[in-house]
């Protein structure tokens, strides 16, 4: 079972939201919170991370298309469908 389309849509619609005086307002605060010297190497473990989960999330992707692949290699065609 799907997720209703509009579920989908928030992330989108949640960007409109967001204008340039929030994006200001934002950096200061995580200046005052985190510090100048501090971002950048938050900046760089973000990018790091997000990096990482997009290999992995690839390589699981290939897996399974290997597995179906595979799948298919094997079946036979007199052999029932699998439910």
């Amino acid at each position: 079972m799907h997720p209703a389309p509009h579920i989908l849509m928030i992330p989108t619609q949640m960007l409109g939201l967001i204008g340039m005086q929030d994006m200001v307002l934002f950096i200061v605060v995580l200046l005052l919170l985190f510090g100048a010297k501090k971002l950048p190497e938050l900046a760089r473990g973000l990018g790091k991370t997000m990096g990482e989960f997009k290999k992995a999330r690839e390589e699981s992707e290939e897996e399974i298309a290997r597995a179906h692949t595979r799948g298919e290699a094997e079946a036979k065609p007199n052999d029932p469908v699998p439910k």
